[in-house]
């Protein structure tokens, strides 16, 4: 019984800890990150083989973005490749101003958003503006640096991201795609980034 309670402690004294590393960073009003992904033909033509999946390169990719959502997955098909998903924002999407009228969530690979409890009247963003300027990312991180920021990154944090939008073939013979574009909603939007280098501030 004493080693349970030791446990147990324990267990409640990591997640509190984990909680208070992931703490929402705070903002004030204006655009943080003004500049739009920035998508290239690529000419990594060769796939890239990790573990059980073989990515094909489809553009070079890179984002300077505000997070605004931050999801952990350990049971689906993807989690031993893609373990965390962001939710990132930019242009007003970067913006407080914009953000504290927009409850958001993520599930199921998705990012979800609607007007908030206390939102006013008139969007400071229209719905066409929310869509071009926010998008969930499925991240495959290629290096153990670079997991380990995307793992640390908080919401409010300003993320950039470098690497490749990618396909993602498993030996098993399921696949997904990447969206190759900034302005398409539902099932097939979300990017697929092979991280080759991240920062966070």
């Amino acid at each position: 019984m004493h080693l349970a309670l030791i446990a147990l402690f324990a267990v409640a004294i990591w997640w509190g800890f984990d909680d208070w590393q992931r703490r929402k960073i705070d903002r004030p009003s204006g655009v943080l990150a003004s500049v739009e992904p920035t998508q290239r033909n690529t000419t990594a033509a060769q796939p890239i083989k990790v573990g059980k999946f073989t990515l094909t390169p489809r553009a070079d990719f890179s984002v300077t973005a505000r997070v605004l959502a931050s999801e952990r997955y350990r049971l689906d098909s993807m989690a031993d490749l893609i373990p965390r998903d962001l939710a990132l924002g930019w242009g007003p999407m970067s913006d407080s101003s914009v953000l504290d009228n927009i409850d958001i969530s993520q599930s199921g690979r998705f990012y979800f958003w609607r007007p908030s409890a206390v939102a006013s009247a008139t969007y400071a963003a229209s719905v066409e503006t929310i869509i071009a300027s926010s998008s969930n990312m499925h991240l495959i991180p290629a290096n153990t640096s670079v997991a380990r920021i995307i793992d640390r990154a908080r919401v409010g944090h300003i993320i950039e991201l470098e690497g490749l939008l990618v396909d993602v073939r498993a030996d098993s013979g399921w696949q997904i795609n990447t969206s190759l574009s900034r302005t398409d909603t539902g099932a097939g939007a979300c990017e697929i980034i092979y991280v080759e280098r991240a920062t966070t501030r």
